[in-house]
């Protein structure tokens, strides 16, 4: 079978190239992938190549795919798998297998038949034997290929922890009707943890107070959760959360700032001259030396510190209050990626439509765009890339196809579709995208 595939050679040498792959034969599953969304991980495999951990050695000889976050469909089924996966179901993928001795070996950065920019996979027998190929149900693909970077969100909040007190018990997961902050939370991670600490059926806090430095951010953010964002600020009831969205970026002592909005009315009432507590839990999506040391302060008793944000810099460090450690209860915890169960879990509730990934999504292309998508990942402000794997197209914005259909009726109706919702992509936007684009071509033989 000839498939179309995005393969690392080097250090930004990524190409776009035709390639073949065998049959399923008997142990395995062929895919033809329909969307995939461009994560910061495949930059940094792009930027680093071999120096990455995750990435081979001998890329130079023997390229890699790139890209894990994905949505196909099942078109050959090895006759071992029969009884488990047939022809035209709908698929995702865990990317990180975990399988003993070769965890480092991710779909996106190690492995040769399987990725996300590219038009088919083949999905070996271990791969299945570790729960990783996994059955959607939901109405659109652009919701299976998120729930993977959902599925990170979801890892992240179950592995917080904080200890019953007096006791050495840890309580897995954030607090349950506790104060949340999610610093530098308006990209596309923080919005998907605001819509999980808003929606999830497990833990929920009591209050969110998400922070940023531009307004334009907190402006979208304020507006796709039903609030309204002015001189700096939102606030308003979030699903039975009381949700604050704050720009810091003038602030004379953030910290102190930041606790006065975990005050309730009752609160001031009952003491007028109370400058607020701590936070239960402190997400950072930003790898900032300085951010860490205020989400260091910004905790409450007892407090856990998730430190989201993977930097590139392999010796990056910051100023943390050991005081606070000691005296406080203070913790720090870090997740990378998810297991098959926050995967499961993620696609589920994005089908059922209790999670909306949707609010992550700001640009919409084709696999033609995959490789300077990827390259350029951090020159170019916005959320996440939306990749549809078989369709010739730019990346686009979706805020930009307003313009372009001035003169293009294909983004006219695309901006008359997301427009309708609130702006956001979804499943009516992805049906007409599919039906409409120009095609890829795709060699047969």
């Amino acid at each position: 079978m000839k498939a179309l595939a995005c393969r690392l050679y080097g250090e930004y040498d990524l190409r776009l190239e035709e390639m073949d792959l065998a049959p399923a034969g008997e142990d395995a599953v062929i895919v033809e992938l329909v969307s995939n969304s461009v994560c910061m991980s495949d930059y940094k495999a792009v930027s680093l190549a071999t120096k990455h951990k995750r990435v081979p050695k001998d890329i130079a000889t023997n390229p890699v795919m790139v890209g894990h976050e994905v949505c196909g469909v099942v078109v050959e089924v090895g006759t071992k798998w029969r009884d488990r996966f047939h022809v035209g179901q709908h698929v995702g993928v865990q990317p990180a297998f975990n399988i003993p001795g070769h965890e480092l070996e991710t779909m996106g950065y190690a492995w040769h038949t399987m990725g996300g920019d590219t038009t088919h996979i083949r999905v070996p027998s271990i791969v299945i034997e570790m729960g990783c190929l996994l059955p959607y149900d939901g109405d659109a693909f652009f919701k299976c290929s998120l729930a993977e970077p959902v599925s990170c969100i979801v890892s992240a909040f179950r592995t917080s922890y904080h200890n019953e007190f007096n006791s050495h018990v840890h309580q897995m997961g954030i607090k349950q009707g506790g104060a949340m902050l999610l610093m530098a939370g308006c990209g596309a991670m923080g919005l998907a943890a605001v819509d999980i600490a808003c929606h999830s059926p497990e833990n929920r806090p009591r209050r969110l107070v998400v922070t940023d430095i531009d307004d334009g951010r907190l402006f979208r953010a304020a507006e796709i959760f039903g609030l309204a964002y002015a001189d700096g600020k939102a606030q308003g009831d979030v699903n039975g959360v009381d949700v604050h969205f704050v720009n810091t970026k003038d602030m004379a002592d953030p910290v102190a700032q930041l606790k006065a909005l975990n005050l309730s009315d009752e609160d001031r009432k009952d003491n007028p001259t109370a400058t607020g507590g701590g936070y239960d839990d402190v997400f950072l999506f930003a790898a900032v030396p300085a951010l860490i040391t205020q989400c260091s302060d910004l905790m409450g008793f007892g407090g856990c510190l998730n430190f989201f944000a993977g930097p590139i810099d392999q010796k990056m460090s910051a100023t943390f209050n050991f005081y606070n450690v000691h005296y406080m209860g203070h913790h720090c915890v870090g997740s990378s990626g998810g297991d098959v169960k926050d995967m499961v879990d993620s696609i589920d509730w994005a089908a059922k439509g209790w999670l909306h990934p949707e609010v992550m999504v700001t640009h919409v292309g084709g696999l033609d765009s995959a490789v300077e998508t990827t390259c350029t990942l951090p020159k170019v402000p916005g959320g996440k890339r939306l990749i549809y794997t078989h369709v010739k197209m730019p990346m686009t914005p979706i805020a930009e196809f307003r313009r372009l259909g001035e003169t293009d009726p294909f983004y006219a109706e695309l901006d008359r579709i997301c427009t309708a919702n609130r702006g956001l992509w979804c499943k009516e936007a992805e049906d007409y995208l599919l039906a409409h684009a120009p095609k890829l071509e795709i060699p047969t033989a």
